[in-house]
């Protein structure tokens, strides 16, 4: 095979692909149809706007946040407030007790002795005709006192109407009692029996009101509010909600520049209440966190104390035996001592005991940890490190195991909650012990260094003799008891200091303040531009989808585009009630465009032939084939050409109505041998027009108009007439036309507006490339003028400039109106 041939043969076959092919999307006419749509998205709009509106003004809740910063002084951690977060992430920040801090401000253990101590489980809001706001203990009068010991249902809104002298009315739902309660004290739901709606009641201020459900009374506030209200709502909440509420609105940042500032953030619906919640929150963290180091470091003192005195019975013990080889021995003046290999072993042998007390505090530290009595806990300095990360992982296991406990009456010992917090047990003392290995290896590690240079430095004093040896090997186990006594008095004197000098690390720079900061949320700007916005989209939606899902002719340019087949004339709606347009309305728009379609029509057939032959036909019925044969017939016909409408459609015979003419006799009859020509020709109203209708509908239709008969019936008139004009059957649901077009000289396709589906054109454009069918061009029929399409097409030009009847009542569009408008303003002079 040829090279250049196949190329030429795929690109043949890839052109034919393309024809009769129309895009899935056509851009055009989809921004037409918005444009011609523009009232929907005013209306959106207008919608929108005032939704958005409504929903600020009445429904938006404002948010609003508080600041506090702080600054944290360095290595001062402690173990004893628990940790938030069961699973720490453990990483090398140099803040690590700023990292600390913030877990203790975070953790579920501060946060709910603040919901308790602030009694921030129950949640104050008044509601007006629509919206409701959320208040703060400042802004009421009363404050709701709850029995703890009672049962209470939750999330159940309760309602006080003031009625003067200090009384309110309780006012509950209608519905929503639950059975289902919370204790206060047990922090679990218990189940009651049913019981009836609790009625509403007058009470006094410090009066108990009491139901199944409830059980409160109300308190005076001490602090008297700048608003009267019309009435209270509040609502209980459970302490594990409250806690979980309180956390997801507080967020805690370091300084850039000094990162042991932190800055703390809390966000809430109501000022003041995240105001006195933050300075509330400090305030208690920094006693919590004063009173805990006060405990470590007496525990260290006494740690210390104890380990000083039994160093002191053995520093005794070796001032005696040293003491006695000098005396008795005579040992005490040793001549040519090696002074600068005895002094370098002192220094070593000190470092040695300092290390070793290290690890004796290290072990006591893990024997803490091992019996989990977390009261007799020592400070990491006493081991010669501070460590945020260690001191963390000790008061998240010491959490643990309080929890542990107190699960330990709820669940039984291989329930699914004991195992996972045993896990998470098990994670915590690990990460735990391997900070403390971390730190056994490091000293075990210098002392071994050590013991390598004094066994060098012995070498030196082998050279003595056996005595003047014993006396520098008690002298020198003196030195090491006295240096590790000497190191732990030195850390117990700086216990003692901390001890006296005891204060709290925290220091808060900015307490938290109302200075009327405006809200930070909602971005009103942003849900106004979501809501105008989703509903512009609405009809942008559902005319994309119309335009994806249409399968119908709208587009003149695309239609031209996919058949490339010669468009003759567009004809626009046919507003007579026959379909004697050209007859009847002879200066409409419409009759122009037929005659503007017979000037077409030559350049299909060509000037040469005496008479011509013009199949008119469609894809289906409706398309308006036989319109255009009646009005191209009779444009014709006024023009001084003798002309004959056959009406070969036999299946579904329409010419006659119009006409007024008797369709007992027709072609059918004339192909059947029933009647002679002459009986079925008939005159009309045009002089040059004569109109052969169908006839009675035939058994065999296909047959008929494929017979020889028919064929020379159509010669023979061709010698009386100088065009022939055939209204045939639908190609789209018979083949019959096919066969006529190889009879005919032009062949006129129609294409209704709106109506003719996409894929029927593919079967005729296909023959139309493939020379199957020649001489073929369209007429694009029932097009809507107020649209745009069709100008310079034979339809449309001039209209609206007194040519056309329609003139007097033709009244410009919107679109056009308004860019005449432009012009006319910017062409001024």
């Amino acid at each position: 095979m040829i090279p250049g041939k196949e190329t030429q043969a795929e690109k043949d076959n890839s052109q034919k692909e393309k024809h009769g092919s129309f895009a899935l999307f056509d851009i055009e006419h989809f921004l037409r149809r918005i444009l011609k749509n523009w009232y929907w998205f005013v209306m959106m709009l207008i919608i929108g706007y005032s939704i958005s509106w409504v929903y600020t003004k009445y429904y938006a809740q404002s948010i609003y946040a508080s600041s506090l910063s702080l600054s944290v002084s360095s290595g001062t951690a402690s173990y004893f407030t628990p940790n938030q977060s069961v699973n720490l992430i453990w990483n090398s920040g140099g803040n690590q007790d700023g990292i600390y801090l913030k877990k203790m401000l975070l953790s579920r253990t501060h946060n709910e002795f603040l919901v308790k101590e602030l009694g921030l489980y129950i949640n104050y809001s008044t509601k007006g005709v629509i919206k409701s706001t959320y208040l703060d203990k400042d802004d009421i009068p009363v404050l709701v006192e709850v029995d703890k010991k009672h049962l209470q249902q939750t999330d159940y809104p309760v309602t006080l109407i003031p009625k003067g002298n200090n009384k309110y009315e309780v006012v509950l739902p209608e519905d929503g009692q639950s059975s289902t309660l919370y204790s206060y004290e047990n922090e679990g739901f218990f189940t009651i029996d049913p019981y009836d709606k609790p009625s509403n009641k007058i009470i006094e201020i410090g009066e108990w009101y009491s139901a199944p459900n409830l059980r409160f009374r109300l308190v005076k506030n001490s602090i008297i509010p700048k608003i009267n209200l019309e009435n209270i709502i509040f609502k209980l909440n459970t302490v594990n909600n409250a806690v979980n509420d309180i956390t997801s609105t507080i967020s805690v940042d370091f300084d850039k520049e000094i990162n042991t500032i932190m800055i703390i953030t809390k966000t809430g619906y109501n000022l003041n209440g995240t105001v006195s919640f933050l300075n509330k929150s400090v305030s208690e963290l920094q006693q919590k966190r004063q009173a805990d180091k006060l405990i470590v470091d007496k525990n260290t003192n006494a740690y210390l104390q104890e380990n000083l005195d039994k160093i002191r019975i053995k520093l005794d013990s070796s001032a005696n035996v040293l003491n006695y080889m000098k005396t008795t021995e005579k040992l005490y003046d040793i001549k040519d001592r090696d002074e600068k290999s005895l002094n370098e072993i002192k220094e070593l042998e000190t470092k040695k005991a300092d290390f070793e007390s290290k690890i004796n505090s290290l072990n006591q530290i893990k024997r803490v940890l091992a019996s989990q009595n977390f009261d007799k806990m020592i400070s990491t300095t006493a081991a010669g490190f501070q460590d945020g990360m260690f001191t963390a992982s000790v008061a998240e296991l010491k959490d643990l195991y309080l929890k542990r406990r107190e699960m330990a009456l709820i669940y039984k010992p291989n329930s699914e909650p004991m195992i996972e917090i045993n896990k998470l047990i098990s994670d915590a003392r690990m990460n735990s012990n391997n900070v403390l290995k971390n730190y056994y290896s490091d000293y075990l590690k210098e002392i071994e260094k050590i013991n390598q240079k004094v066994s060098t430095a012995d070498l030196d004093l082998h050279a003595y003799p056996e005595k003047e040896r014993k006396y520098l090997d008690a002298e020198r186990g003196y030195n090491m008891i006295e240096a590790t006594y000497n190191s732990l008095l030195t850390r117990q004197n700086e216990t003692q200091l901390k001890i006296a000098g005891n204060q709290s690390d925290i220091s808060v720079i900015d307490p938290a303040k109302n200075v009327g900061q405006s809200a930070i949320g909602p971005n009103v700007g942003a849900v106004k531009a979501g809501i105008i916005g989703g509903l512009l989209i609405v009809p942008i939606l559902f005319i994309l989808i119309g335009e994806v899902l249409d399968t119908k002719i709208r587009n003149i340019k695309e239609l031209l585009n996919a058949t490339k087949i010669p468009l003759l004339g567009v004809i626009g709606k046919n507003n007579n009630e026959t379909m004697l347009t050209v007859l009847e309305q002879p200066k409409s728009s419409v009759s122009e465009a037929f005659r503007g379609i017979r000037a077409n029509v030559r350049f299909l057939s060509g000037e040469n032939e005496k008479s011509k032959v013009l199949l008119v036909t469609s894809s289906i019925g409706g398309e308006g084939k036989t319109y255009v044969s009646i009005n191209l017939a009779s444009v014709l016909g006024l023009s001084d050409k003798k002309t004959i409408l056959l009406g070969m459609d036999l299946r579904k015979p329409k010419i006659f109505g119009d006409f007024k003419i008797d369709n007992k006799y027709g072609i059918s009859n004339y192909l059947t041998g029933e009647v002679e020509m002459s009986q079925i020709i008939n005159k009309t109203k045009i002089h040059n027009l004569d109109v052969a209708t169908s006839g009675p509908i035939p058994p065999n239709p296909s047959e008929l108009l494929m017979s020889e008969k028919n064929i020379n019936f159509i010669q023979d008139l061709k010698s009386m007439y100088d065009f022939i004009i055939i209204d045939s059957p639908p190609v789209g649901l018979v083949a019959d036309s096919y066969e006529l077009m190889k009879y005919s000289d032009a062949n006129i396709y129609v294409v209704r507006h709106e109506y003719t589906e996409k894929y029927m054109l593919k079967l005729i454009t296909e023959k139309y490339h493939n020379r199957e069918v020649e001489n073929l061009g369209l007429v694009y029929n029932d097009y809507n003028s107020t649209q745009g399409y069709g100008y310079g097409y034979g339809y449309g030009y001039g209209y609206g400039y007194g040519y056309f009847d329609e003139d007097k009542n033709y009244k410009e569009p919107l679109l056009i109106r308004i860019r005449n408008k432009v012009r006319d303003i910017f062409n001024k002079k």
